[in-house]
C-alpha cells in the first residue's frame, strides 16, 4: 500500500479489531471518522517506516479511555485534529508526519483522521504491533522516548498540554483528565525524530491490518474458513471454541475491566475458558491453568465470520473463537515484560509465550 484510500478503510478496521486483542476502541467508529475525512480531504499516502526522513516530526494521534464510554461518547472529527495542532503549537515545530500509537480497532483510523484533515502522510507503523491498556505501555518507552509534552483534547473543545517526569506519570495524569472529560479524549504525544521512529516502531502495520481484512473477507467469499486464515497469517494458534455464557464487565478509573466465560463447543466441549480483561484481553485460563497471558496478542472472534469481537461488544450466547499469537519479540525483553507483562496487571505468572 502506498496510499489509503475510502475502498481500504474497511479491511483496514476488519484487520485492526483483530490484533486490537479486544481493546483499542469500536472499529465501526473509526471507519466511519475516516470515511469522512478521506472522503472530504482525499487518500493519505502511507509511509513505510524505512522511508522516514532523519528530520521528520512524527506524532502519534490517538483515543485514550474506555471503550465502554466511546462506543456511545462519539469524538468529531475536529477533537482529532485539535490533538495534533495543540502538540505542534506547544513543540513549536512542523509537523511532517502522523502515526498510530496502536494497532487496534479506532485507534488504527484516527490517524488516517489526523493525516487526512492536516494533509501529511501516515506512516506505516505503530508503538506495539498490538492494543495495550495504558499510555506508557509502547515500544518507544523502552527506547527511552518520552509521552510528554502531550496534548489532550475533548469533544467540548477543551484542551491542554502535559508535561510530566516520567511515562508512568503521563498515564497518571492523562487518565484523570481523560475521567474528568467523560472517560474518553484524544491525545497526541510521544514526538519523535526520523531516527527515533525508525528504531522504536512496529513496522508495516497497517498494511498488516489491511491484509488481515482482506483474508477474512476473501474467506467467507470462497465459503473458507476465515479464522484458520488469520492464525496462520499471524503465526499463532487456536486457543478455544466456545459459546460466551457469561460477562461480569464494569468501567472502573477509566478502563473497561471484567472477565468473560465461555463454554466449550465442538472440539472443547466439555471444558470452560475465562477471559480476563482490562480493554484488552490479560489472561485466558483453561479449566484453571493460563493458556496463553499478555504480552502476547488473545483475540476474540466470532466463530464463523472471523469478525473480531471486541471486550464491549461480548455478549451471552454469541459463539466465538479465541486465538493467540505471538507478540514483537521486543515485548519479551526483561524491560517489555516488566512494562506489559501479567505481574503488571496482578497476575502472578510468568508470560505464557505462544508455540505457533
Amino acid at each position: 500500500m502506498r496510499e489509503i484510500t475510502a475502498d481500504d478503510l474497511h479491511d483496514i478496521a476488519r484487520g485492526a479489531a483483530i490484533l486490537g486483542t479486544g481493546g483499542g476502541g469500536d472499529p465501526y467508529i473509526g471507519r466511519l471518522l475516516a470515511l469522512s475525512a478521506v472522503r472530504e480531504h482525499g487518500p493519505v499516502p502511507l509511509v513505510p517506516l524505512t522511508e522516514v526522513p532523519d528530520d521528520a516530526v512524527v506524532l502519534p494521534v490517538a483515543m485514550m479511555g474506555a471503550p465502554t464510554v466511546m462506543v456511545e461518547k462519539l469524538p468529531s472529527a475536529e477533537q482529532v485534529g485539535l490533538a495534533a495542532r495543540t502538540l505542534a503549537g506547544y513543540l513549536g515545530k512542523e509537523l511532517t508526519h502522523i502515526a498510530c500509537a496502536e494497532a487496534g480497532g479506532v485507534n488504527s483510523l484516527i490517524p488516517v483522521v489526523a493525516a487526512a484533515q492536516l494533509g501529511l502522510p501516515l506512516v506505516d507503523a505503530d508503538g506495539m504491533g498490538r492494543a495495550f491498556p495504558e499510555l506508557q505501555m509502547v515500544l518507544p518507552t523502552l527506547y527511552g522516548i518520552r509521552a510528554t509534552p502531550m496534548s489532550i483534547a475533548d469533544e467540548k473543545g477543551n484542551r491542554g498540554v502535559l508535561d510530566t517526569v516520567d511515562n508512568r506519570w503521563a498515564e497518571r495524569l492523562a487518565r484523570s483528565a481523560t475521567i474528568d472529560m467523560g472517560c474518553s479524549a484524544m491525545i497526541s504525544n510521544y514526538a519523535m525524530s526520523g531516527p527515533q521512529a525508525r528504531e522504536s516502531l512496529v513496522p508495516g502495520t497497517l498494511s498488516l491490518c489491511a491484509e488481515l481484512g482482506a483474508l477474512v473477507r476473501a474467506a467467507r467469499s470462497e465459503h473458507a474458513d476465515p479464522v484458520a486464515r488469520v492464525v496462520e497469517r499471524l503465526g499463532g494458534r487456536r486457543l478455544f471454541s466456545g459459546k460466551v455464557v457469561d460477562v461480569a464487565r464494569r468501567t472502573v478509573t477509566g478502563f473497561a475491566r471484567g472477565e468473560a466465560r465461555l463454554s466449550g463447543m465442538d472440539g472443547d466441549t466439555g471444558a470452560e475458558l475465562v477471559l480476563r480483561f482490562q480493554n484488552e484481553h490479560l489472561v485466558a485460563e483453561r479449566d484453571g491453568v493460563v493458556e496463553a497471558s499478555v504480552p502476547d496478542l488473545i483475540c476474540t472472534v466470532e466463530r464463523e465470520t472471523g469478525e473480531a469481537v471486541t471486550t464491549e461488544g461480548l455478549r451471552f450466547g454469541q459463539r466465538v473463537t479465541v486465538i493467540a499469537a505471538p507478540a514483537d519479540p521486543r515485548w519479551h525483553t526483561p524491560e517489555g515484560i516488566a512494562l506489559a507483562g501479567p505481574r503488571y496487571f496482578g497476575y502472578d505468572i510468568d508470560p505464557i509465550g505462544v508455540a505457533g
